[in-house]
């Protein structure tokens, strides 16, 4: 047993290793069809992670990826993809901002009304492709992806200045929130402040893995994912499992945002931050739906946004950054099922050794006894 543990823990770092290498491999020979040196563009990436204020931006801005894959990753666990965790984050922090410029009560009860009004957004945008999914048997990604566009739609009508937008110039904006629920940073001296809600990410990835490993619900969730008619036979609802990762993974993604909106910006405007929810499928695939694995890809992904602003002083185009990215995500893919490939060989032969074992074992014996009489 802990030598079959062993081995699958292997396979599951393999993957992600093979893919950075081969994400690496590839933006080096971009860079070297394009006539720039391969190398140096990486080196200066990683020069910047030692700078103490980078390190305070990619952590910050690893929060909010973090919170938006681990979203990802219970749909994932559901068999589930959940493209709309963009609408669903965006409009949870858009509802979040507007009540907390409306509201102003004390801070230990306004700060848990904006948690709780980012929560109930993400669920019920969420909520409504799972309904259509258990229902009417639409496809969850068809119904997130015209979701999003909803959201983004809804988004622009309460910008408008007679329902809840405040206009800063060109700016929309839902107005400055009042101070009760701004949640103060942790401060780092001149390098900045690391966001106060990155404790928030740190609880949901300890209660994501509690959940998933230590609950029943966790398990029926991974059953039904894994085989819906297995589930079903043992008692479990698949339609009602569908309906509540969903609900789970729109109220986690509802609070993706927060941790810029609570800590920072303290509105919701057009500079507000977008396409978190794409990013974070890159990042829960990375990941392997891993909650260590998704903060170590998390990471990863930030260092690349804050990192590669540097290479536009150096002649080399930050987009570099982006492309891989792009290529993480196709290494992924590829590298995942040549390492199951792989696994599942393995275990073949494995299998196959131990029968021709036992066929000897007993022709052996056989042979024995018929001596023997």
């Amino acid at each position: 047993m802990k030598k079959f543990d062993k081995e699958r823990a292997l396979l599951t770092v393999a993957g992600p290793v093979i893919a950075l290498a081969v994400a690496f491999v590839l933006s080096a020979i971009v860079l070297l069809a394009s006539g720039k040196n391969p190398v140096e563009p990486f080196a200066l990436m990683f020069e910047q992670a030692g700078f103490s204020d980078i390190q305070v931006l990619i952590i910050n801005q690893a929060s909010m990826y973090y919170i938006a894959a681990l979203a990802v990753a219970i749909g994932f666990r559901m068999n589930l993809f959940n493209i709309g965790v963009d609408g669903q984050y965006q409009l949870g922090a858009m509802m979040a901002a507007v009540v907390g410029a409306h509201a102003a009560l004390p801070a230990f009860l306004q700060v848990p009304l904006l948690l709780l009004t980012a929560v109930l957004t993400g669920a019920f945008w969420a909520g409504i492709a799972g309904v259509l999914k258990v229902t009417r048997g639409v496809s969850e990604v068809v119904a997130t992806i015209m979701l999003n566009a909803i959201a983004t739609s809804l988004i622009v009508y309460m910008w408008k200045p007679d329902v809840f937008g405040v206009k800063i110039g060109n700016n929309n904006t839902t107005g400055e929130m009042h101070e009760s629920g701004w949640i103060p940073g942790i401060g780092m001296g001149e390098a900045g402040e690391i966001y106060g809600l990155v404790v928030l990410a740190v609880l949901l990835g300890i209660g994501y893995w509690i959940t998933l490993n230590r609950t029943r619900f966790g398990f029926d969730l991974r059953a039904s994912g894994a085989s819906e008619s297995a589930a079903a036979a043992s008692g479990v609802s698949p339609k009602r499992m569908v309906l509540t990762a969903m609900l789970l993974s729109g109220a986690i993604a509802g609070l993706a945002g927060l941790p810029i909106l609570l800590g920072d910006t303290h509105t919701y405007s057009l500079n507000f931050p977008t396409g978190i929810g794409f990013l974070g499928i890159g990042i829960a695939l990375l990941g392997r739906n891993s909650p260590v694995g998704i903060a170590f890809a998390a990471l990863l992904w930030a260092w690349l946004d804050k990192a590669s602003p540097e290479l536009d002083f150096h002649g080399y185009d930050k987009e570099i950054a982006v492309i891989m990215q792009g290529l993480i995500v196709l290494s992924v893919v590829v590298s995942y099922e040549a390492v199951r490939e792989w696994g599942l060989r393995r275990q073949q032969r494995k299998v196959g050794a131990e029968l021709a074992a036992g066929l000897v074992l007993g022709a052996n014996n056989t042979t024995k006894e018929v001596a023997g009489r």
